[in-house]
């Protein structure tokens, strides 16, 4: 029996009331992302990348269609329940990294753990090392696991001698790598960025791509990056171009 895709959109409407009209940012948009494949969305501003995101993330319901990730329906869910799906199987980057000044690297990337903190990891908490294999999983201990997966993600982003510096201690590209990070601390099937280069220099910004790209595929998560950048997009295994609310094949 095949697996289901990690996430999948079909016909996706959205529309939004701006005083007595109704404006349609997306029409009809059905896409498809499979564990571990990589989805760029480009197109103009105003196009509906960013409105496409939110929804993704679940962070607004669409007015028509329907989303599922990992062969499930989040917006079936009672908000609670919607909360703790959000929280375990998304993961988000945005354009500013958006750290906590009082916190550490470390504390940082352990902030969406904080939300529901019995939950277990659902693979070994060193599977994000990329030069040996997994250990076995060894009996719970979820906070013990997340800070060592913290570690783990923190050392293969390149701050392992920085985990305990404050975001203003920090580069920018520094702090959009533990960022990346956090978004994975979960193991999320579905990794959403939006714009996560576009506040960065060339040089730092393939760095932080280059961790995107390894990082999702270590982790078999689908990644999908809404960017300008058409250097990024072509790194992606397809692209899709939005253009007055429709989504097309590029």
């Amino acid at each position: 029996m095949n697996a289901a895709p990690a996430l999948e959109v079909a016909d996706a409407c959205k529309h939004f009331a701006l005083g007595d009209q109704t404006v349609e940012v997306l029409r009809g948009v059905s896409l498809r992302a499979e564990v571990g494949q990589s989805l760029a969305l480009i197109g103009p501003s105003g196009s509906g990348k960013s409105t496409l995101l939110h929804l993704l993330g679940t962070l607004e319901p669409p007015t028509t269609g329907q989303i599922a990730i990992s062969g499930q329906d989040p917006l079936a869910l009672p908000e609670p329940q919607l909360a703790r799906f959000r929280n375990q199987h998304i993961g988000f980057v945005f354009q500013n990294h958006h750290l906590l000044p009082q916190y550490s690297a470390l504390e940082n990337a352990l902030i969406p753990t904080l939300a529901f903190p019995s939950a277990e990891l659902r693979r070994s908490a060193s599977s994000v090392r990329l030069s040996s294999p997994s250990k076995p999983a060894e009996p719970s201990k979820p906070q013990a696991d997340r800070r060592e997966r913290a570690h783990d993600l923190l050392t293969a982003v390149g701050l392992a001698e920085r985990l305990h510096h404050r975001p203003a201690e920090l580069s920018g590209g520094e702090c959009q790598r533990v960022a990346v990070a956090r978004a994975l601390i979960n193991q999320p099937d579905l990794l959403l960025c939006d714009e996560p280069t576009g506040s960065l220099d060339r040089q730092m910004a393939t760095t932080v791509a280059d961790l995107l790209f390894t990082l999702h595929r270590a982790e078999q998560a689908a990644l999908v990056i809404a960017t300008h950048d058409l250097e990024l997009a072509a790194r992606c295994d397809r692209r899709l171009l939005l253009r007055e609310g429709t989504c097309v094949e590029a």
